[in-house]
């Protein structure tokens, strides 16, 4: 039940740090750093990770 929860709470978290995302590169795109599309990117592959590794948790036959 808690790696159900946990894949839900990543899947929300991609969510999130694609909002972050796109909005890191409508402050580019009005003249901001384009650091803002770096931190933006480290965000988004960061929360896409968790996500990738709490959807492998699920499935059936893994061994821990």
């Amino acid at each position: 039940m808690t790696d159900r929860i946990s894949a839900v709470i990543s899947a929300f978290g991609v969510l999130a740090s694609v909002l972050v995302f796109v909005m890191a590169v409508d402050e580019y795109r009005s003249g901001a750093s384009a650091l803002w599309i770096a931190g933006g990117a480290a965000i988004f592959l960061s929360a896409a990770y968790a996500l990738v590794r709490d959807v492998l948790r699920l499935r059936p036959g893994r061994t821990d």
